[in-house]
């Protein structure tokens, strides 16, 4: 595939999980448990075959290699994708989006603490602008009631940067097996509390259809195009090229929705943004050399 090639795929598949918030706004009565569990299933399948696929593999192959670094990264998964629809459920779409965008920044930390990789300046000084953007946008949230929502999109953040760091400790070639498993927990998960704490598993067929979609469309069709792409341009452009996402999802529910941007969301999104392009820039001069 060529450089050209790869990017349209990977912006491509930006572009389709960046309708997943939109997806979200949509569902009118049903709650976080039942969006996760039923949008599990369509993901699980979805990634399964992308996987069974690229690896030339069969579905019983696939199931039986997983190992427990696999379990590992599908717990960390299930995290970040239920804080990511908790979050888009209890914060505005852009504060949700412009936090999660941080998980380069925070994956840099961990990979300090648990690799041993030391940051650099240009880390250090990602760190320090990421950490102001967040700042403005969760104080701008607490003073609108939202302090919970961004809270969760931090939880959901931090998980995905665990995950980066422990596929990239465990030399992992691809995170589809965890991916797989994080949407299996998840339903395993949220039926579980749909049942005994929420109000359960019943829900109307066009709430039932939209989260079927989330988890077909914007993460299955998504991550196919992404992983379709990636391998063929340095991790760094990856980087820049699937933050289409976090621009586009608020653009969408701007538009189809009438849900403006605040001008606290608009400034620490963009301080996020250039500390997450200062990061993989930086990324991409140290292969350079």
């Amino acid at each position: 595939m060529s450089p050209k090639s790869a990017t349209l795929s990977i912006l491509f598949g930006a572009l389709c999980m960046s309708f997943a918030a939109l997806f979200v706004r949509l569902i009118e009565n049903a709650d976080g448990y039942q969006i996760l569990f039923y949008r599990g299933f369509p993901q699980c399948a979805v990634v399964m075959l992308i996987a069974c696929r690229a690896r030339n593999i069969s579905p019983v192959e696939f199931i039986k290699s997983i190992d427990r670094v696999d379990a590992f990264l599908g717990v960390a998964m299930c995290s970040a994708f239920s804080f990511y629809v908790f979050a888009l459920l209890n914060t505005s779409v852009a504060s949700a989006l412009f936090i999660l965008s941080i998980a380069p920044v925070v994956a840099a930390i961990l990979a300090w603490a648990i690799i041993g990789e030391r940051p650099s300046a240009r880390t250090w000084t990602a760190i320090a602008i990421s950490l102001l953007g967040v700042g403005i946008m969760v104080g701008a949230g607490a003073a609108d009631g939202r302090l919970l929502g961004n809270i969760y999109a931090l939880i959901s953040a931090s998980s995905f940067a665990l995950m980066l760091v422990t596929a990239r400790k465990s030399g992992k070639s691809d995170v589809m097996t965890g991916n797989f498993l994080g949407a299996g927990f998840a339903i395993i998960l949220m039926g579980t509390l749909a049942l005994t704490i929420g109000t359960g598993l019943a829900i109307n067929t066009p709430d039932l259809l939209l989260s079927l979609g989330l988890g077909a469309f914007t993460i299955g069709l998504g991550i196919a195009f992404v992983a379709k792409g990636a391998p063929w341009l340095p991790s760094a452009n990856v980087g820049v090229l699937v933050l289409l996402e976090s621009v586009m999802s608020p653009v969408w529910v701007w538009i189809l929705l009438g849900i403006a941007m605040e001008s606290q969301e608009i400034i620490g999104g963009l301080l996020v943004l250039s500390a997450v392009m200062l990061l993989t820039q930086g990324m991409r001069a140290s292969k350079r050399n």
